[in-house]
Formats: structure tokens, sequence, C-alpha cells
């Protein structure tokens, strides 16, 4: 059987260095610049995933509206989600859907990225009340 690993999530963006501050800023993302074919790159590292930002060209169509079909979201994990959600409210990132227990010992929260990205923050181990 063929093995898949995760090589990279692609983002298009028309503002590729303010989408990659966000991600820095609020996420904690590593923001790697380098050259391509003579152009500008920005990659990110986040939670072990390549993250490659591309300036959005005129015959690229706007992000849909969620929930809709294609890929709808990615996943973060994390643990104390309740206080990084805080943290990240203080920041002003707008929440799509508040913490919220979905089983017992998982904790999740939607949070908006640049360009209408939904960002899933999944808490396994949950020990609340």
């Amino acid at each position: 059987m063929v093995k898949y690993t995760w090589d990279h999530i692609h983002l298009r963006t028309a503002n590729p260095e303010a989408t990659a501050q966000w991600y820095e800023r609020m996420l904690g993302a590593e923001v790697i610049r380098s050259m391509q074919q003579g152009k500008p790159r920005i990659d990110l590292k986040l939670g072990g995933a390549n993250i490659f930002i591309a300036e959005t060209t005129p015959e690229v169509n706007p992000a849909p509206t969620t929930p809709y079909q294609g890929l709808d979201h990615f996943g973060l994990s994390v643990s104390n989600i309740d206080a990084i959600a805080a943290d990240l409210k203080a920041k002003g990132v707008e929440f799509t859907r508040e913490p919220t227990t979905v089983r017992p010992g998982v904790r999740i929260c939607f949070l908006r990225g640049p360009e209408g990205v939904s960002i899933e923050l999944l808490d396994r181990s949950h020990k609340g009340a």
C-alpha cells in the first residue's frame, strides 16, 4: 500500500506579507522568506506543517463563504484551549464558533483567518468540569 504524508497547505491572498504576519502574530507560525524564480516568496512553518503563501492574480476567484463544498477548514491541536482562545480574542481574532465541548474530553472552537480561511482549534485533553 502507498504511504502518503503531508507536504504543504497552499494559501492565496492579495497581501502575502499581511497574511504571514497574521499567522505569526496570532498562531506563532515561523515566517520563512526566500526568493523563487527571482520573486519574493513567503512560507510558514506551523505545527510541523508547511504553509505556502502565494499572491493572488486577477483571474483567481474570491474565497467562498463557509460552509461550502471542498476543503472546509484545517485543524490545529492545542492544549488549554480556553486560555488560548482568550489570548486570541484579546489580539482581535474573529471566532466563528466559541470554545465548546463536543464530547467528553474534546473541546473545539473555530476562528477566521485571513482571506476567510476557517481554522479549528482542537483540545483532545480537556479536563473541564
